[in-house]
């Protein structure tokens, strides 16, 4: 059995990105870790936040959550807070992820990925997806981090499937399914686009190593995202979605291997 360390920038980026692996992997006897680059310290504040309770101790409930939810048998925080989006005066602020030295941030890591004698860390594309500040920063600092391991781990990049996405919304689109029926509607969200960083989401199958179906997970993975109920935004879109369109548009997850060429390959690399 292996070790697999998963680093994500927020409380809930891996329910929504990497759940289903996770529940997976757990359920297949391997141990499944999961660290946090930062806190989500500016998140949505939710309405039962308690007097004296905090927004960072609340998501880190959420998160703990989750972890029962897919088997994860260990949750770890780096300890940075959240950097907000591109050009946001957070970016800049002492403890922010996004301004954090390489070294010390892969460092911290990297004394995780030691002590559990990681055999894989999976962290994000070169973009995060979606061009956040703290996405790009996990590119970085999981790179670095395996290069700093005592032993280092074979590396895995998350992404999410452009063209793939780019189908899904064209063919909700004539088949006239509203915003209702998909959870968003099909005529106004563009994966091509520019995102947070001014790149279009995701990555082209081309550039994919390995597609997962996981499709029989598709309500696990909509349980991990119910734990992070406090971000009614973006878990509140997830939710709205009918369980049958959830699936096949969520039910697959996909892996960058770098130095691994393509075509893309329908396969479970761990």
């Amino acid at each position: 059995m292996s070790t697999i360390v998963y680093l994500h920038a927020h409380p809930d980026d891996e329910a929504s990105s990497t759940a289903a692996s996770m529940a997976r992997l757990s359920r297949e006897g391997h141990r499944v870790v999961c660290v946090y680059g930062t806190n989500g310290d500016h998140g949505e504040v939710p309405d039962d936040l308690a007097e004296g309770d905090s927004l960072v101790a609340y998501r880190r409930r959420e998160a703990e959550a989750s972890a029962q939810v897919t088997g994860t048998a260990r949750v770890e925080w780096l300890g940075y807070s959240d950097s907000g989006m591109t050009g946001w005066d957070q970016n800049g602020l002492d403890g922010a992820f996004h301004g954090a030295d390489l070294d010390e941030a892969a460092g911290r890591l990297a004394a995780i990925l030691d002590e559990e004698d990681a055999d894989v860390l999976v962290g994000y594309d070169w973009h995060g997806t979606y061009g956040h500040p703290d996405h790009v920063k996990v590119h970085h600092v999981a790179h670095r981090a395996a290069e700093l391991a005592a032993r280092r781990p074979r590396v895995l990049e998350v992404t999410s499937n452009r063209d793939a996405m780019r189908r899904s919304f064209a063919e909700a689109k004539a088949a006239g399914l509203t915003a209702e029926e998909v959870g968003i509607d099909p005529g106004e969200w563009d994966p091509d686009q520019p995102m947070d960083d001014g790149n279009p989401f995701g990555t082209p199958e081309s550039e994919i190593t390995w597609r997962c179906d996981l499709r029989d997970l598709a309500d696990v993975k909509r349980q991990a995202l119910e734990c992070h109920a406090s971000q009614k935004t973006d878990i509140g879109m997830f939710m709205a979605m009918p369980l049958e369109v959830f699936r096949e548009g969520f039910g697959y997850e996909h892996y960058i291997e770098p130095g691994v060429a393509g075509p893309m390959r329908e396969a479970w690399p761990f």
